[in-house]
């Protein structure tokens, strides 16, 4: 993910994004992206969790700061498959799913349950939903910033 670098200059939003994104943090965000950050620091202490580990930070960064970015596929992003978005990545998702992502996925869906009861807390609670979803199934996943969702992607012209 990159930081706010003169992000006017490419038309984004970003006074709207750096004020969700520090209401987030105030209302619910700090705490999944912690739980994010302890998970893919047990997996990161086994060598074989490292692939899971990787995941896991890059969704704990996407934890912290939501708005402005988006998880969408990889493959489908660069226009490429990878080992992460072939048979071995939904393998891994599987054993992540029964290991770790339940878990992460039920703390964001309770987050959004209580988030929801508020006008003002709706935009955070449909934050957490999307990232229930993800806590689900994570590898295979990269985060970008939004404007380059329009950007013309690897071997699409």
């Amino acid at each position: 993910m990159r930081g706010l670098s003169a992000p006017c200059a490419r038309g984004e939003p970003w006074p709207m994004n750096l004020l969700l994104n520090v209401l987030w943090i105030v209302f619910g965000g700090l705490w999944m992206a912690v739980g994010w950050l302890i998970a893919a620091a047990i997996m990161a202490v086994t060598i074989i969790g490292i692939p899971w580990a990787r995941a896991a930070f890059n969704i704990a960064r996407y934890a912290f700061l939501p708005f402005g970015f988006a998880a969408v596929d990889r493959e489908w992003f660069r226009g490429e498959s990878d080992f992460g978005t072939g048979p071995f990545g939904t393998l891994g998702n599987l054993i992540w799913l029964v290991l770790a992502g339940w878990w992460l996925a039920l703390g964001h869906l309770i987050t959004a349950a209580g988030l929801a009861i508020t006008i003002i807390g709706l935009p955070f609670a449909w934050a957490h939903l999307k990232l229930a979803g993800i806590a689900l199934w994570p590898i295979g996943k990269e985060i970008v910033p939004r404007e380059m969702l329009a950007a013309p992607r690897a071997g699409q012209m």
